[in-house]
């Protein structure tokens, strides 16, 4: 159980509405209905782990836009696993916190996370975690199936760095 901070402006635009609603919502005096909101967001995210077909029990996502907050819990098939639904989580724009509440239910060890600077390359990032360049595949392939292509990082993207089997 944890809270991972991530940068609030980038990631995937899953539920950001566009500027006609905003227009009209602005335009309307009607109040807003901040809960309905907050689970609009909140489905889209788990809609969004659904598409990475990752391996989760009893998945529940909330989402909190005043704090932008998510709040993920169910359990993981693994550490892998539980790490990449919080990316799946973290990596979406207007979401800058991730309380982690998941289990696991084959615990091993954690991995690492490296937050992608503009200029990055996989090959940069594996320098600099592994002093070895030739080893972004494994940080990609960690990144699966978030990341569809070695060069399709982005500034503020969190990634799994896993540690180097022995």
């Amino acid at each position: 159980m944890s809270l991972l901070s991530f940068i609030k402006e980038a990631g995937e635009k899953l539920f950001n509405p566009s500027k006609s609603e905003t227009a009209a919502a602005t335009a309307s005096s009607a109040p807003v209905d901040v809960e309905a909101l907050n689970q609009k967001a909140a489905d889209a995210i788990s809609t969004y782990i659904g598409t990475q077909n990752l391996d989760v029990k009893d998945l529940s996502v909330a989402f909190d836009g005043a704090s932008g907050t998510v709040t993920v819990a169910g359990t993981a098939a693994d550490q892998a696993t539980r790490e990449k639904i919080v990316l799946c989580c973290g990596n979406v724009s207007s979401v800058s916190n991730v309380d982690d509440q998941l289990t696991v239910a084959e615990p091993s060890d954690e991995g690492r996370y490296y937050t992608v600077k503009s200029g990055d390359t996989l090959s940069a990032i594996a320098k600099h975690m592994y002093d070895d360049a030739n080893k972004y595949p494994v940080i990609f392939e960690a990144n699966k199936p978030m990341l569809k292509s070695p060069e399709r990082i982005y500034p503020g993207q969190m990634l799994r760095i896993p540690a180097l089997a022995g």
